[in-house]
């Protein structure tokens, strides 16, 4: 089956697109590619995520990311000479505009809430392919934290017999998948570290290139060592994190400088991966996975050998993308594919709403 995986990060840059080949165990990426938003949408994305606004500019956005989304998937198909035609089916994660995995105080229960927006049935009428969307609610509904879902991805790629592997995408946020060695899929354990690019990202828009800024100046370890007191980098997981986080709020009130933030990044991977024994290979991509002083960074902090997604045939840019045509398989084939050891649900469930 030929699908579709279509998706937007929490730094909101664009609609990242995935053509995936699926059959059985088999899955082939047949090509990957990027459409940015134009500046005004990012901006307006940026105005409705866990922002006072108003329901009128979240109803319209959600319609408008419907069409973007679709936009997209069919210019990187005209790019790469991929009849559209061929594609089975979609999966959309959308664009994340809230998400707080952790249950708070909310008119007398305790609420936990997850809001991705990019109206499935608008895709699915521009291009006339069922769409499977709306991934985290099922698991957040189960008690989960709605993330991380890439654990069933890393767990089919990564998997080893012999060696114990850590699985980093290092995206707005960064997250990290521990498979034991020989490890089975209840082995799994994933969490959000904390910050990846997001907070870079903020201050030397639209990124930093390769580090270079954070490479050339000093690290406050004042400022530092505060931050790292925070609770959330000690708690067990599960646990996820977001712009709730490290949105703007945490860059205006912090006073973070572009090499602390970088360092940020590189103390709360290493602390996550390190209360795992027996890591031997940690396996890094996303856009975090350009920042070569990054990487030297996780290099002297993790002990463990440390590659990219490229060394497995994975492109760093296309591993998310490529998860939510994977999950949209799972969904359309009937079956579970949450990782509750890694989300916190009570039970395996469904993902996803089907558009049809």
């Amino acid at each position: 089956m030929r699908v579709a995986g279509l998706l937007s990060g929490t730094s909101a840059d664009g609609v990242d697109v995935a053509i995936v080949d699926i059959d059985g165990a088999a899955l082939r990426t047949v090509t990957h590619g990027v459409v940015p938003y134009a500046s005004d949408v990012r901006e307006a994305i940026f105005g409705a995520s866990n922002a006072v606004t108003h329901t009128a500019e979240l109803a319209r956005l959600n319609v408008l990311l419907g069409d973007i989304f679709a936009e997209a998937l069919v210019e990187v198909c005209r790019a790469h000479g991929i009849p559209i035609a061929s594609i089975e089916l979609i999966g959309s994660h959308g664009q994340t505009v809230y998400h707080q995995g952790d249950p708070a105080p909310f008119h007398g229960r305790m609420v936990a809430a997850t809001l991705q927006i990019g109206e499935a049935a608008v895709l699915r009428e521009r291009t006339g392919i069922p769409v499977v969307s709306d991934f985290r609610s099922a698991d957040v509904a189960a008690g989960g934290q709605g993330a991380p879902l890439v654990p069933f991805l890393d767990f089919r790629l990564f998997r080893s017999e012999t060696e114990g592997r850590a699985a980093l995408n290092i995206g707005g946020i960064a997250n990290v998948t521990i498979l034991p060695a020989g490890a089975r899929l209840d082995d799994v354990v994933a969490f959000d570290t904390g910050p990846g690019n997001m907070v870079m990202d903020a201050l030397v828009p639209p990124f930093d290139r390769d580090g270079a800024r954070a490479r050339g100046s000093t690290v406050n370890e004042a400022l530092l060592d505060r931050l790292l007191s925070d609770p959330f980098y000690h708690r067990r997981p599960p646990k996820s994190a977001g712009r709730e986080q490290y949105g703007a709020e945490f860059v205006r009130d912090t006073g973070i400088d572009i090499s602390t933030a970088c360092e940020l990044t590189a103390r709360t991977i290493a602390m996550g991966v390190r209360r795992f024994d027996g890591i031997g290979e940690m396996i890094v991509s996303g856009g975090g996975a350009h920042n070569g002083y990054l990487l030297e960074r996780l290099r002297a902090l993790v002990p463990a050998r440390i590659v990219t997604s490229e060394e497995y045939g994975v492109d760093i840019d296309a591993k998310e993308a490529v998860l939510f045509a994977l999950l949209a398989y799972e969904r359309w084939c009937g079956r579970p594919a949450n990782v509750p050891s890694a989300t916190g649900a009570r039970r395996a469930v469904l993902l996803g709403k089907i558009s049809v």
